[in-house]
């Protein structure tokens, strides 16, 4: 049972915290898992914005739910959990001795979960200010948005700094992804059902793909974006973090630190990729102007109101795990923005059966295929060969098995990944989230990508709306390998 808390949101007036943190606690309370006695603080710099505060959460909420979750009753009740703070997280003015004395209104022993929804180069300066004021407890646990830095060396430098105010054990990195029911249910699937695990290496596998796609371009996220690209903002950490999830090892025990190392594994046993490698084995992409659902958006350098830019918007990577599970299968990995449809999906495509016992004419046999689609919907599908049952003659045809996750439950359940962490990081529960050695693994593959891109070349461009640069399509025929794009037939 999880024990009253208080969280501090750091840059509560902020897109993510009113588009995503809010509701998810929203939602929490709704289902009866915020505990009586828990407190929401979010901050803000100036005290108008501190005075209407309960209003702009009001209006996010009708706007960010989906329907027919918002309604008065719950509102109310949720609302009196709302704190709003006036806070100034570069200043140690009298503003935090203020938010001192709101938290040292409850039990020490109370949990503390400082939430630093802000740029990470702020994040130090917000720790030492939280260290020097008395805010952190014993109980207290900080959790921290990626990307942590823009390279190897200043990640360190960022979780280095956080070190110096919280221990390891209390330093929470969220990766959203991590957070999804579909995703946990990877493991589960894995781990649980022979079916899958005995069929799950080198011997039965003949590629994974791993695709993250989108259809919105820049937003408000153009200064940010174009310092760090694609690779960066989700190759780094979310396209990482699932590959590690699709091939490491069976934990000892479903605990934190044997699901940590054995991802870290993983990162250790990727093959890099330096100098004339990543020209073989990485597309990147740009953006320019196309149709997207029927309109004409406009493209990357049109959205950024430059001249020019090498900031790449989509990659593509062939990977490899050298180990004994994986030796030999292509990883896919696949990113990128203003794409044909908004998807994340995990696509396991099985080895052909050795010996084809039909003859040519009762149709082609397509290998089975596991589809684990994570976003917009949650759906599971297998692929398998089935008889024509209209057909009196021999003709086989691929059939899909799909289990529809969000219409499994009738009790209104609503998947909510950023609900799930915040909660887990409340109960000091870390299983989902990163620690350091897995980032410092991350960045040491990255960083050589990164400097060869740098050195040479510019992306490839592809029109918005489409799948990306067909050098990603070529990139796959070498293997005699074709992407699985969301919505072709499973």
């Amino acid at each position: 049972m999880l024990n009253p808390f208080d969280i501090v949101i750091f840059g509560g007036g902020g897109d993510l915290a009113l588009r995503k943190l809010l509701p998810a606690m929203y939602r929490a309370y709704q289902e009866g898992n915020l505990p009586q006695g828990s407190r929401i603080l979010p901050t803000v710099r100036e005290e108008s914005k501190r005075a209407e505060y309960i209003e702009t959460a009001h209006q996010a909420l009708k706007e960010f739910l989906g329907k027919g979750e918002f309604n008065a009753k719950d509102w109310k009740a949720f609302s009196a959990c709302l704190v709003p703070v006036v806070t100034n997280v570069t200043e140690a003015d009298d503003d935090w001795d203020k938010l001192k004395r709101i938290l040292d209104e409850h039990d020490a022993d109370k949990s503390r979960v400082f939430y630093l929804s802000l740029p990470p180069a702020v994040y130090g300066s917000c720790c030492e200010i939280l260290s020097g004021k008395g805010l952190i407890t014993a109980t207290s646990r900080v959790v921290v948005e990626k990307p942590i830095g823009y390279c190897g060396n200043s990640a360190e430098e960022i979780n280095a700094k956080i070190a110096e105010y919280f221990s390891e054990e209390q330093i929470f990195r969220i990766d959203h992804y991590l957070g999804k029911e579909t995703v946990q249910n990877l493991m589960a699937l894995r781990f649980s059902n022979s079916l899958f695990e005995n069929m799950w290496d080198a011997k039965s596998i003949d590629n994974i793909q791993i695709s993250l796609s989108e259809t919105v371009g820049l937003e408000s996220r153009a200064g940010f974006y174009d310092k760090a690209g694609a690779l960066r903002d989700m190759v780094q950490n979310h396209l990482l973090q699932l590959l590690c999830l699709v091939a490491m090892e069976s934990p000892n025990k479903l605990n934190a630190n044997s699901i940590r190392t054995e991802k870290l594994k993983v990162l250790e046993s990727l093959r890099p990729l330096v100098a004339t490698d990543v020209d073989d084995n990485i597309i990147r992409g740009q953006y320019v102007p196309g149709d997207l659902d029927g309109k004409i958006v406009p493209g990357y350098l049109e959205e950024l109101n430059e001249g020019s830019s090498k900031t790449e918007t989509f990659v593509a990577i062939r990977a490899h795990i050298d180990n004994w599970r994986w030796a030999g299968v292509p990883f896919y990995l696949r990113t990128g923005k203003r794409m044909a449809k908004r998807c994340a999906e995990i696509v396991v495509e099985y080895k052909k059966v050795s010996h084809n016992v039909y003859g040519d004419n009762v149709g082609k046999i397509e290998p089975n295929r596991l589809v684990i689609r994570l976003q917009p919907e949650e759906t599971i599908q297998l692929t398998l060969m089935s008889k024509r049952l209209d057909n009196l003659e021999m003709q086989l045809e691929p059939v899909t098995m799909n289990i529809e996750l969000s219409q499994a439950y009738s009790n209104g359940f609503h998947s909510d990944a950023y609900k799930r962490l915040m909660l887990d990081a409340a109960a000091n529960n870390p299983s989902l989230f990163i620690h350091r050695d897995e980032v410092r693994q991350a960045w040491k593959w990255i960083d050589p990508i990164i400097d060869r891109w740098q050195e040479k070349g510019k992306p490839a461009l592809y029109r918005a709306g489409s799948w990306g640069p067909d050098d990603a399509d070529e990139l796959l025929a070498e293997n005699n390998h074709v992407w699985f794009n969301t919505g072709d037939k499973a």
